[in-house]
């Protein structure tokens, strides 16, 4: 880390989504200049925006489109979970019903970085196996559900600071279906987030009231009343959950979560916040649904993480300048996947920009969470397919379950 000395002003563009589109468009420019590790092949944007634009209109052929969001995979296969948890919700107020709603999510999100090839899950119900971010989703539902995460029998419903901190390795393994046959990467950092997440919700009274995740939702009333901006979501997560990140870059005190020291960017911090503006997109539909009007989400980012980044080098708009790279695994500190990442904000803000423009929709109709949901997520994902079996990312990565 350099000497530089930070100010609270830094601070808050280093939380911001203005950061991670500072570093990722001076990725692109590097790469445009020959000094990363990627090519970068314009000739193939159109391609791409047409592959994307395709998956949206055989997804969602009235193009009304969800935010790119947690609440997808509880309702995988055919099969809205969700009502589940809402009969248990009969009796609550709209407040209430969002806090539970957060509880879940909150939680679902950090148990969500990549599963691995082999992982998959069986529910009982249908069923039905799901694997990668699906498969978890659902695993994580149940967790939730079955009121594992919850110190007060009176309330199973809920995460409490408690019940996170005593959630024992075994109980998630075996809420997971993990065997020897069965295994999951990263287990361990999965319950560590958990256990980290209980610490902070305790010991943050302002941001969580109630030593719960969905006091988040109080705070956020608190603070903005009912009208919220997307970067006000996300500042309160990058505040509330900043903490527990596992050794991660610091400034003045402060964890900055998914911020990476990458010396040929302005400042030498490269910002992308993935789990948390996904996190931020999952939980503006339970405050829309409390009524809250949520604005300006358009000025958060696309997603860092390997689908979107896969449909990139998949269709061949991005490629590597040494192929043998993709034989090796890459830590998410490296500077190939921190370049990786960067070219995936950067094209993806075009991507959306041409899609929009085709679907003759506006920003605010038609931010990036949808462009992901509708799209580039699912795209990457049938990109993956097409090449591999496993549908498995086009690189390599070394993931210890905090940051994909």
């Amino acid at each position: 880390m350099n000497n530089h000395t930070y100010t609270e002003k830094d601070l808050d563009f280093l939380l911001s989504p203005l950061a991670i589109r500072q570093s990722a468009e001076k990725i692109l420019e590097l790469t445009q200049a020959g000094q990363t590790h990627f090519q970068y092949h314009p000739e193939k944007f159109n391609h791409v925006v047409d592959y994307v634009v395709e998956v949206i209109q055989a997804n969602y052929p009235s193009l009304e489109i969800p935010f790119h969001s947690r609440w997808g995979h509880f309702r995988v296969g055919g099969i809205d979970r969700v009502k589940t948890l809402e009969e248990k919700m009969a009796g609550f107020d709209p407040m209430e019903k969002a806090r539970t709603k957060f509880d879940l999510v909150i939680t679902s999100v950090l148990l969500d970085a990549g599963a691995g090839a082999t992982w998959s899950y069986r529910e009982g119900s249908s069923g039905k196996t799901f694997n990668r971010s699906e498969g978890l989703g659902v695993a994580s539902f149940y967790l939730f559900m079955e009121g594992k995460l919850s110190s007060d029998k009176a309330h199973p419903f809920r995460a409490t600071g408690e019940g996170l901190q005593h959630l024992s390795q075994e109980t998630l393994e075996k809420a997971f279906q993990v065997s020897k046959e069965n295994p999951l990467v990263g287990v361990e950092g999965r319950l560590s987030l958990l256990h980290n997440l209980g610490k902070v919700v305790s010991s943050k009274k302002d941001l969580f009231p109630g030593a719960r995740p969905g006091g988040l939702v109080d705070y956020l009333h608190n603070r903005y009343g009912k009208k919220i901006t997307g970067p006000q979501v996300l500042r309160a997560v990058l505040d509330g959950l900043g903490e527990i990140w596992p050794g991660r870059v610091k400034v003045g005190g402060v964890n900055l979560g998914d911020i990476w020291s990458y010396s040929k960017v302005p400042g030498g911090l490269a910002a992308f916040h993935k789990l948390s503006q996904w996190m931020s997109y999952s939980l503006m539909e339970p405050l829309m649904e409390a009524g809250f009007e949520l604005v300006e989400v358009e000025k958060l980012t696309g997603l860092a993480e390997y689908r979107n980044g896969g449909l990139l080098l998949d269709l061949g708009l991005i490629t590597l300048k040494d192929q043998a790279l993709l034989e090796k695994s890459h830590r998410p500190d490296s500077e190939l996947i921190i370049e990786w990442r960067g070219l995936t904000v950067s094209l993806l803000d075009r991507i959306g920009e041409k899609v929009r423009h085709k679907l003759n929709k506006s920003d605010s109709e038609f931010p990036l969470a949808k462009v992901l949901e509708g799209g580039t997520w699912w795209a990457g994902r049938k990109a993956a397919k097409a090449l591999r079996a496993d549908s498995s990312p086009p690189l390599k990565i070394e993931s210890d379950g905090t940051v994909f």
